[in-house]
C-alpha cells in the first residue's frame, strides 16, 4: 500500500504518467470523502457526548444501556428517526420543506473543506497538504459558507406554514445578521494582524514564541476577540443562552416545529456540525491550529506520518474542549429574552469589537502588529472602559421596553371583581 501511495504522487501509477493537477485532484477528493465520513460519524456521536456532560451536570448516569458505556446510543437514536412517520403538513410548501434541513446539514460540512487539518505530508520528494483546498481568501470562504446556514431557518420555518415556525425563522434570521458583525470584526483583527486570508498561513504564523516559551498564538494578543468569537459562534449555531429561533416556552418548537422523523434529526445533526466547524475555525484563528508547544511532532518541519497523525490529534483535541465548553453552557445558563440578546450583539459587543478592530489597525500602522506587550494593554483598556460604561449606564432590569410609558396600578372593589368573575 505504501508503495502504491508512493507511485501514486511520483506520476508512476501502474506506468501511466499521471498530469499534477489530477493527482492532486484526486488527492482533495480522497481527502474530502475521509474528512466527511469521520466528520459525519463525529457529529453522530455528539449526540452522546451532549448527553453525557448533561448527565454529568445534573449529577445523573446517562446513556448506559445500549451497548458498552452507552455507544450504541446514538446508532439506536438514528434507527429511532428513519422508522418513525415522516409527516409533511398539508398546507406546506413541499419542496422548500424537504430542502430546508438538507441545506443546513450539508453547508455546515463545506466548511470542512478550508480548514488545515495536519500541516504538511512528505511522500518521497513530493509535499502534500492535508487539507482539501488552500485558497487564498480561505477565511472569507469559512465565512461566507458559515453565513449560508441561515437560508436553512428561514426555509425550515417559511415553508412550515406555522406562525409559531415563521416567527422562529425571523428571530433567527435577525440574531444571525447581528451576531455577524461583532464576529466579521474578531476575524478582521485576525486578519489585519496576520497579513493575510490563508488559513494554513495563519496557522505557521502562530508556530513561534515570545520570550523563548510563550506560544505566538492569538489568543495571547487579543483574548477579547477570543472571547467574542466564541458568543458568537454559540450565537450563530443557535444554542444556549441563544437558542431563541427554537424557544419552546413561546415557540413550541420555533422554526422545525411541523419537522418529524429523520428531517427533524437532520436539523440537529446539522447544528451539531457548524459546531464542529466553527471551533475548528476558533482553533486555527486563536489556538495555533494544529501546533502545540514544545512537541517535536507538531511543528510545521515535522511532516512524517506519524507527525501529521499528532497534529490532527492535537486539532481534534483542541475542537473537542471547544465542544464541552458549549455543552457545559447549555446545561448551566438559562435562555435569554430577546431584547437582551439584540442588545448584547448591538450595545456590548460590536463597539468593543471596533475597539479591537481599531486597536489592531493602530499596532498595524506603527509596524507592531504581533507585539504582545501592547496588544495585551489595549485589550486592558477597552475592557476597563467597557466595564466602566456598563457600570454607569446600567438600568433596572424590567421585561419592558424602556420608552414605553409607565403603568398606572388601578385599584378594583373586591365586589366587582368577584361580580366580573361569576
Amino acid at each position: 500500500m505504501r508503495d502504491l501511495i508512493y507511485e501514486f504522487f511520483t506520476n508512476n501509477f501502474f506506468g501511466i504518467t499521471l498530469p499534477t493537477w489530477l493527482v492532486f485532484f484526486i488527492w482533495a477528493a480522497i481527502l474530502f470523502t475521509a474528512i466527511s465520513i469521520v466528520g459525519q460519524a463525529a457529529v453522530v456521536f455528539m449526540v452522546l457526548m451532549e448527553r453525557k456532560v448533561l448527565a454529568w451536570v445534573t449529577q445523573r448516569y446517562g446513556p448506559n444501556r445500549v451497548g458498552p458505556w452507552g455507544l450504541l446510543q446514538p446508532i439506536a437514536d438514528g434507527l429511532k428517526f428513519l422508522m418513525k412517520e415522516d409527516v409533511v403538513p398539508l398546507h406546506a410548501d413541499r419542496p422548500l420543506f424537504v430542502l430546508a434541513p438538507a441545506l443546513i446539514f450539508v453547508v455546515a460540512f463545506i466548511g470542512f473543506a478550508a480548514i488545515p487539518w495536519g500541516g504538511q505530508l512528505s511522500i518521497g520528494d513530493r509535499i502534500v497538504d492535508i487539507q482539501v483546498a488552500n485558497p487564498d481568501i480561505g477565511l472569507l470562504y469559512i465565512l461566507g459558507v458559515g453565513a449560508m446556514g441561515v437560508y436553512g431557518v428561514v426555509l425550515g420555518g417559511w415553508a412550515s406554514n406555522n406562525k409559531y415556525s415563521f416567527y422562529g425563522a425571523i428571530r433567527a434570521t435577525a440574531q444571525m445578521l447581528s451576531y455577524e458583525i461583532p464576529m466579521g470584526l474578531c476575524i478582521l483583527v485576525v486578519a489585519m494582524t496576520m497579513g493575510t486570508l490563508r488559513l494554513e498561513d495563519i496557522t505557521l504564523q502562530q508556530t513561534g514564541y515570545w520570550a523563548g516559551w510563550v506560544p505566538q498564538w492569538n489568543v495571547f494578543l487579543y483574548p477579547l476577540a477570543f472571547i467574542i468569537l466564541f458568543v458568537t459562534l454559540l450565537a450563530e449555531s443557535n444554542r444556549t443562552p441563544f437558542d431563541l429561533a427554537e424557544a419552546e416556552q413561546e415557540l413550541v418548537g420555533g422554526y422545525h416545529t411541523e419537522y418529524s422523523a429523520l428531517k427533524f434529526g437532520m436539523f440537529f445533526l446539522g447544528e451539531y456540525a457548524h459546531m464542529i466547524t466553527g471551533s475548528a475555525f476558533i482553533a486555527v484563528l486563536f489556538l495555533g491550529g494544529w501546533h502545540f508547544p514544545w512537541i517535536p511532532w507538531t511543528q510545521p518541519d515535522a511532516t512524517q506520518w506519524y507527525a501529521v497523525l499528532a497534529k490532527i490529534g492535537v486539532l481534534c483535541t483542541k475542537i473537542a474542549a471547544s465542544l464541552f465548553i458549549m455543552m457545559w453552557i447549555r446545561w448551566t445558563i438559562p435562555r435569554f429574552r430577546f431584547d437582551q440578546l439584540m442588545r448584547l450583539a448591538w450595545q456590548r459587543l460590536i463597539p468593543v469589537t471596533l475597539a479591537l478592530f481599531v486597536l489592531s489597525a493602530a499596532l498595524v500602522y506603527v509596524g507592531r502588529p504581533r507585539a504582545p506587550g501592547w496588544a495585551l494593554l489595549g485589550n486592558g483598556v477597552i475592557l476597563v472602559v467597557a466595564f466602566v460604561y456598563l457600570s454607569l449606564s446600567s438600568g433596572r432590569v424590567t421585561g419592558r421596553q424602556r420608552n414605553l410609558p409607565a403603568v398606572e396600578p388601578t385599584r378594583v372593589p373586591i365586589g366587582a371583581r368577584l361580580g366580573a368573575s361569576t
